[in-house]
């Protein structure tokens, strides 16, 4: 990210998109330890919040209103010039941060995306049991799936394959990996993380997505993590990321200026331990990305309007 750039703060309060739904909750908690920490105050973030009344609808329903709403949060963000770190909420608000950077940018070039996970997200209605919209968010960047996830303004295919990758995947169905390679993208699963190191894996990632791309944003799902460094999670997988190998990795990034964004989700406060811990990893990684920059925080509250507003977004 350029050093010079304010960082807005974007709470993406949703959990309807997953199974456990706690971690809808996960954005204000860390939120308020900011503020008891003296990191933040009160009003510095921006907040989208997701409409339970639509869950009898399903989770797609609640999935598909909130995502162009937290899309134009994001670009409201980006018109201010500002770096915008959104903090979910399930996987599923990824299609509305990364269809609105890519959106922005469209005319200048294409974006490319670090999926940092223990799955792979893939998943398209017709290969979900679950039917959970948390596991399908890249597919959908990537074109495929449900078009309310799909067409936010109007295209699809926000993300190009080659310009992808996820690490630490490590739990995932046939269906979702035969689509991302099928498609060509960059998998690098545990067993390679740990083969050749998280930050070997990182560098040849934020060099595949800076390939012929403007910038490019990660996003990463705090059960990419090892359950031992982060148990607050609705989805833990064993033998994950471990936190120092993380935060590590994330310093490759801490004074890019390709960086175009940065999301951090599914952080689950009802599934924490007592001390904590898995809110102190979302903070060592946020801090390993932001820290060392001379930036200023936007204090911007942005009101939760009708989806009248953004029917031009779908």
């Amino acid at each position: 990210m350029p050093p010079t750039s304010p960082i807005e703060w974007i709470a993406a309060e949703i959990g309807e998109g997953a199974q456990v739904i706690g971690c809808k909750n996960g954005p204000a908690v860390l939120r308020m330890r900011g503020i008891e920490k003296g990191m933040s105050e009160a009003g510095a973030w921006s907040v989208v919040a997701s409409d339970a009344t639509l869950s009898g609808q399903g989770k797609l329903a609640v999935v598909s209103q909130f995502v162009p709403r937290l899309a134009h949060s994001v670009t409201c963000a980006l018109q201010r010039g500002s770096f915008p770190v959104v903090i979910g909420g399930d996987h599923s608000c990824a299609v509305g941060t990364w269809s609105a950077i890519a959106h922005r940018y469209r005319t200048q070039g294409e974006i490319g995306l670090i999926w940092i996970d223990a799955h792979l997200d893939s998943h398209t209605p017709d290969t979900s049991e679950s039917q959970a919209p948390h596991g399908m968010p890249l597919a959908a960047l990537l074109g495929q799936g449900a078009s309310a996830l799909t067409g936010l303004y109007g295209w699809a295919a926000k993300l190009r394959p080659q310009h992808v990758v996820v690490i630490g995947a490590r739990s995932y169905e046939e269906g979702e990996a035969r689509l991302l390679e099928d498609l060509g993208v960059r998998v690098m699963t545990i067993d390679e993380v740990r083969a050749r190191g998280m930050l070997a894996c990182m560098a040849e990632a934020i060099e595949r997505v800076s390939r012929d791309t403007l910038g490019y944003g990660i996003t990463f799902d705090v059960d990419g993590l090892d359950p031992h460094d982060a148990p607050g999670v609705g989805s833990p997988v064993e033998d994950g990321i471990r936190l120092s190998a993380a935060v590590e990795a994330l310093g490759l990034v801490a004074h890019d200026d390709r960086l175009l964004g940065f999301e951090l989700v599914e952080y689950n406060p009802e599934l924490d331990d007592a001390a904590g811990t898995t809110a102190s990893a979302c903070e060592a990684l946020l801090e390993a990305v932001l820290d060392e920059h001379d930036v200023r925080l936007v204090y911007a509250r942005q009101e939760a309007s009708s989806i009248g507003e953004f029917s031009a977004l779908v």
